[in-house]
């Protein structure tokens, strides 16, 4: 885990993570912090063990750590947070200590994270299915106003 401590500790992950906050300042909605990270992170990785996959765990707390942390150019330049993410994550990696195969598994995992296709990959589509999961909507004040909410207040979960 000294590489998750590394990605952490990095001064442009640490920025990422405070444009996210300031862009976030009014809204009612989830927010796409550290605190977001770790959920999907936890729940990701008990998918994992669950389906018996062998995706290293480190690998798993990385790309969930790294998925949102574009948000706030989607907020500033309407870019898909996804693909800036991937983007913006792999000065991070390289840091870190990622090699070239794990920096591209990772980083196509975080652009893909919020798609449901089949041609994802299985990290990939992990990382969407608990990215959903992990939302605390049952006890959200805001979930009558939330695109994940139908009309009868039940969530839109990615079982």
């Amino acid at each position: 885990m000294n590489r998750i401590s590394k990605i952490l500790t990095h001064h442009k992950y640490i920025d990422y993570i405070k444009k996210n906050a300031q862009a976030e300042t009014n809204r009612i909605f989830c927010h796409h912090d550290l605190t977001h990270g770790i959920d999907v992170a936890r729940v990701a990785y008990i998918m994992a063990l669950e389906e018996t996959l062998e995706i290293k765990k480190g690998i798993i707390y990385t790309a969930s750590l790294l998925h949102d942390i574009g948000r706030w150019k989607e907020y500033e330049d309407g870019i898909d947070h996804a693909l800036i993410g991937a983007e913006l994550a792999v000065e991070i990696l390289v840091d870190a200590g990622f090699n070239s195969e794990e920096i591209l598994l990772i980083c196509n995992a975080i652009k893909n994270h919020r798609n449901s296709a089949p041609s994802n990959s299985i990290l990939g589509s992990i990382l969407y299915k608990s990215d959903k999961i992990s939302r605390p909507c049952h006890t959200c004040n805001a979930r009558n106003k939330c695109k994940r909410f139908k009309e009868d207040e039940k969530p839109i979960l990615y079982y």
